[in-house]
């Protein structure tokens, strides 16, 4: 068991999405994260080591490299097509309760900003940590943030924006969510954000890459 769980987890790290993938140049011919993925579940492997024993671990370095600055963006997005492929064999497990998540993560582009490729590499990597992900999308109201804290209960929220226009729409999004639940946590990222800007807006956390993040939401579900 452990061969395949270290082949799916090479796979994810070096961003090997599948057999027909040509990259990276030195697995091109091999088998990649999606068709390892279908035959761990096919030997009858749990779903839950899947995830615990080889996309997490494998995420995890991506994270960390990416955040020593030692790949960049090109590769991490690599890595989470690799981990997104090993997904789509989990997810239907995730759903009818077989395995289980460790919380739900909502991320959402704040009111104003439509840029998203921030969110969706934090969405990634968070739901590579073994969340459940719910992508708002970019310019999403605080109403719609509100209505989804709702849908989830317990859930944690990630806010985005990569606009200094666009930080005082984040400002008030985490006023109002706060006003009505309190003991929401919410995370904040994007090029502008600052630690003293988290501080100043009453957000829980503010991380510069999506490894904090994932970190930080670890250690709550610990």
């Amino acid at each position: 068991m452990s061969t395949i769980l270290e082949q799916i987890s090479t796979c994810i790290e070096f961003g090997k999405i599948n057999l027909a993938s040509p990259y990276p140049p030195d697995m091109k011919g091999q088998e990649g994260a999606d068709e390892l993925t279908k035959k761990a579940l096919d030997e009858g492997i749990d779903p839950n080591d899947i995830l615990d024993n080889g996309l997490i671990p494998a995420m995890g370095i991506v994270g960390n490299k990416f955040s020593r600055n030692e790949i960049f963006v090109p590769q991490m997005l690599m890595s989470a097509k690799a981990m997104g492929a090993s997904m789509q064999h989990l997810r239907p497990y995730f759903k009818s309760g077989a395995a289980k998540r460790k919380g739900v993560f909502l991320i959402g582009t704040v009111a104003g900003d439509l840029h998203d490729i921030g969110k969706n590499l934090v969405a990634m990597m968070v739901e590579g940590g073994g969340w459940e992900v719910i992508d708002l999308g970019v310019d999403v109201s605080t109403a719609k943030f509100e209505e989804s804290i709702a849908q989830y209960p317990g859930c944690c929220v990630g806010l985005s924006a990569l606009l200094t226009t666009t930080m005082t729409n984040m400002g008030e999004t985490v006023k109002e969510l706060k006003a009505k639940y309190a003991d929401t946590q919410i995370l904040i990222g994007g090029a502008p954000l600052t630690d003293d800007f988290c501080n100043q807006i009453g957000a829980d956390f503010y991380s510069p890459d999506p490894q904090g993040a994932v970190n930080y939401l670890n250690s709550l579900a610990s």
